[in-house]
């Protein structure tokens, strides 16, 4: 497969408009994927979908296969008779703009407990004979994190490291007396996972429909508190105990004195490879079968990742260890033929990278609003682009939004941004939206927040903040006509405009 010059929009889920205290992927989905067609765009940009744990984050979720039930559509279960009015009718007061986390699980929760009752007393229809098909073909990841989830429910939500020896082991005998008596919950953790699936295969099929192509994250580590871990333990450089003996994260830089301390398990490369990558290539082949594009996070660390002692407070005591290397993605490309990934390729990256993601012909990103500061030579600045085979954004959900950077920007660096955009800067996000869907990048993409001029209010995520993130939502009158022929008028002005992003090689 190739790519196709077009253009999108980076938009979670969790920040549609909606009633009930964050976005979903029902209806207002698709009134989203309607935006997005009528304003001559082809992609669709999300984070991780995966159930999300303390902190909120998509990128530290309960399982690397699963979706997100906080994000199931009510709407869309009142319209399959899952739900019903009587069940919505105590609805509490949500705020428009922020998800009030607090608030919305436990309703979520309360909600998707009572469709699970109501599919209970009508297990033997059409909706039963599906949810046991969809249990059959995803066994080989739903029986182990229906089970995880339970046995954190029961023991309060705590780590699965600080559950009994027998369970946190996986003792045979003590897991099926477990399965025996809590037989009811596991199933409803099945049970909402079919609900995800059925509703973002809904949401799939419209947006292909509409000319849309979903662009979907993987986050190269996974948490240590997750279903993978606990279920895959020989995977991951572990103690007796079940704890990382190293973890991960990057070396100190400029932005950050002592680095960035993520604490992810890292794999045991080795025994992947004798595996020949079951275990990544059936991740993989999970998150394409939901999103057609994969944009591949942290891609440096499959050339060389840095490790650090698992006692360390900081990362800044930690060593460069190669990553899996060219041998990982040829296995990906024998099974899956083609390579529809984007290649996250920020941070220190060293010409070993460089030749890793040119031999698989992998775009690369390129973020407008690092362009500024230094000089002409400046790799993000769109005369640099050597190759159309790249991928540029104004900004990504960890940065400033591209109004609040020029706000906080120095004078030489908001000089320099307007001398090369020929512009003002009263207009600065959508100075930057014409720089990128001018350039000869393949994919130009911004986050909705700059699409509507906002400042550091909207930003979604602060990854040196542990708290307080992914919060923001859009209001539900935001997309209006005048916004749609703007972004409309850009994409015809910049060829951006095609009828697909994806067309087979000869």
């Amino acid at each position: 497969m190739k790519f196709e010059r077009s253009s999108g929009v980076l938009l979670h889920p969790t920040s549609l408009p909606g009633s009930y205290g964050i976005g979903d992927i029902g209806p207002k989905a698709h009134e989203w994927i309607d935006f997005l067609s009528t304003s001559g765009c082809n992609l669709w940009q999300v984070l991780p979908l995966g159930p999300t744990g303390y902190g909120d984050s998509p990128y530290q979720c309960f399982s690397a296969f699963a979706g997100n039930p906080y994000i199931i559509s009510p709407d869309s279960l009142l319209s399959n008779g899952l739900l019903t009015y009587d069940d919505i009718r105590d609805r509490p007061s949500f705020q428009i703009e922020k998800v009030d986390y607090g608030k919305v699980i436990p309703y979520k929760i309360k909600l998707l407990n009572r469709a699970f009752e109501n599919f209970q007393s009508n297990a033997h229809s059409q909706a039963g004979k599906a949810f046991q098909t969809f249990c059959k073909n995803e066994v080989h990841w739903l029986d182990d994190y229906a089970l995880f989830m339970t046995i954190k429910e029961v023991q309060g939500g705590g780590p699965w490291v600080d559950w009994p020896a027998h369970l946190r082991n996986r003792d045979t005998a003590a897991l099926n007396t477990f399965k025996d008596e809590y037989a009811a919950d596991i199933t409803r953790q099945a049970f909402w996972q079919f609900l995800f699936f059925q509703q973002w295969s809904a949401l799939r099929k419209y947006a292909i429909k509409r000319g849309i192509n979903i662009i979907g994250d993987i986050p190269i580590f996974v948490a240590h508190d997750s279903a993978d871990v606990w279920a895959n333990p020989e995977l991951f450089l572990l103690d007796k105990s079940g704890r990382p003996t190293v973890v991960a994260g990057v070396p100190p830089d400029y932005f950050s004195p002592t680095g960035q301390l993520w604490g992810n398990p890292l794999y045991r490369w080795d025994i992947h490879a004798e595996n020949d990558y079951r275990w990544w290539l059936d991740r993989l082949r999970a998150v394409f079968s939901m999103v057609d594009i994969v944009r591949l996070d942290h891609f440096r660390g499959f050339s060389g990742y840095w490790e650090i002692p698992a006692d360390e407070e900081t990362a800044e005591n930690g060593q460069w260890v190669p990553g899996p290397g060219a041998k990982f993605f040829d296995a990906v490309k024998k099974s899956l033929v083609s390579l529809s990934i984007i290649a996250e390729d920020l941070g220190e990256i060293t010409p070993d990278v460089v030749e890793l993601r040119d031999q698989f012909d992998l775009p690369g990103m390129k973020i407008l609003v690092f362009a500024f500061d230094s000089d002409e030579e400046n790799e993000f600045l769109p005369h640099n682009y050597h190759t159309p085979n790249c991928v540029v954004y104004t900004g990504t959900h960890d940065n400033d939004t591209t109004r609040g950077w020029y706000e906080r920007a120095d004078d030489k660096i908001r000089d320099y941004a307007r001398r090369y955009l020929a512009r003002d800067g009263h207009d600065i996000a959508w100075d930057l939206i014409r720089a990128a869907w001018s350039s000869v990048a393949v994919f130009a993409l911004a986050p909705l927040q700059d699409l509507l001029n906002l400042g550091n209010e909207a930003r979604m995520n602060y990854p040196s903040k542990p708290s307080g993130n992914w919060l923001w939502r859009m209001s539900p009158r935001t997309l209006t006509d005048s916004l749609r022929a703007r972004l409309q008028d850009m994409n015809h002005l910049y060829a951006r405009h095609s009828k697909s992003t994806m067309e087979k090689s000869e």
